[in-house]
Order: C-alpha cells, then sequence, then structure tokens
C-alpha cells in the first residue's frame, strides 16, 4: 500500500496497480488544549448533597485525562471518556461527590497530557453560593 494525499494505491501480487479515491480530511493541530471550567451546584441543591462538575472542552487529542484536587490532596472523581465534537475536538467531564468536597476551601480540576502542560481551573469555597 501507497499513499498519497488524497490516493490510496493497492499493489496485489501478480496484477495491475488499482486506484481508489480517499476521503481527504484537514489535520487539526498535534495537540490542543481543552477550556477546564468547574460547575458547582445551585444554592437549592447544597442541601441535597450534589456533586461539582468538571467540564473540559475542545482539546486534542482524545487521550487527556480529568484529575481532582481538595485542599492539596488528590481525589478520585467519576470521569467520562473524550467524546468528539462535531469539528474534530474532543469534550470529557468529570464529577466529584459532596462527601469530597463540601468542608473544602479549594477545590481543583486539572486536564493533563502526556505531551502538554496541564490546564486547572479552581473553586474556593468563597465562589460557591451560600
Amino acid at each position: 500500500v501507497r499513499s498519497t494525499a488524497d490516493t490510496v494505491e493497492l499493489v496485489p501480487v501478480g496484477s495491475s496497480l488499482h486506484r481508489y479515491s480517499c476521503l481527504t480530511l484537514t489535520p487539526l493541530s498535534a495537540r490542543t488544549r481543552p477550556t477546564v471550567t468547574i460547575l458547582s451546584p445551585a444554592r437549592d441543591e447544597l442541601s441535597n448533597q450534589r456533586s461539582l462538575l468538571c467540564l473540559a472542552n475542545r482539546g486534542f487529542p482524545s487521550d487527556w485525562t480529568l484529575s481532582w484536587t481538595v485542599d492539596g490532596s488528590s481525589r478520585t472523581g467519576t470521569s467520562t471518556p473524550g467524546v468528539m465534537d462535531k469539528d474534530g475536538l474532543y469534550s470529557w467531564s468529570s464529577s466529584l461527590s459532596s462527601e469530597e468536597w463540601s468542608s473544602a476551601k479549594e477545590v481543583t480540576c486539572q486536564a493533563s497530557h502526556s505531551s502538554e502542560s496541564p490546564v486547572t481551573a479552581a473553586l474556593g469555597t468563597a465562589d460557591c453560593p451560600e
């Protein structure tokens, strides 16, 4: 198999070349850092023991991971795998249960990739509804 930008040639043994047209995709940049946001529950939901939600949007490639830190200590959230948007970029989410953060002074969510510096969002108790 030989490949050019828009044609692939298959070379079977003992026969002539066959040409097939291929869909040409515009490549995305090697890495696109996502935007990270932490969403807190609405004031009326705080008494119902709601989770924090971390959203990482418009990143590439698909293998970014999300992690949580509560007052400097790592915590385990529930994360979803990357979902591709129509534009070819990915989005991820992770939730952190109220038991993990309800008495915290600061919570951070970090999107990480092996070849990029992390992207972090922070939420302090002063940022939450009273």
